[in-house]
């Protein structure tokens, strides 16, 4: 089983995400977003499983600074800012095959270590 998780070093929750895959022996594949911002299409994914608002960070200093609490976009549009302003995200963005999950769900991710690869439907 092979795991890809996008977030930050600095990232609390980035950071429970790898020690909890690193402690069962899971490979993981570590895209910090600080360095390397995720793909239009990988966000994607995410999206059409928990939508534009369950990506966005609205707690986060960067939201803040872009003075974005007011802003009226679309999801195509906001698509386009997470790709160039990844410190929006929500982290970690966690995927395994075509499972995926958004910030700490340790819940779902001992499920995929008792279960059977995921399909596109699981969680």
């Amino acid at each position: 089983m092979d795991v890809q998780i996008f977030g930050t070093k600095k990232s609390a929750d980035t950071r429970k995400a790898q020690r909890f895959f690193a402690e069962r022996r899971v490979k993981v594949h570590f895209v910090d977003l600080q360095e390397k911002a995720a793909s239009r299409g990988e966000l994607q994914r995410f999206v059409q499983k928990f939508g534009i608002k369950a990506l966005i960070d609205e707690s986060s200093k960067r939201f803040a600074e872009l003075g974005l609490r007011t802003a009226l976009y679309g999801d195509e549009r906001w698509l386009a800012i997470l790709v160039d302003e990844p410190m929006l995200l929500n982290m970690p963005l966690v995927r395994r095959g075509n499972a995926l999950t958004i910030g700490a769900a340790e819940t779902t991710w001992k499920s995929w270590l008792a279960g059977p690869t995921p399909s596109a439907g699981q969680a």
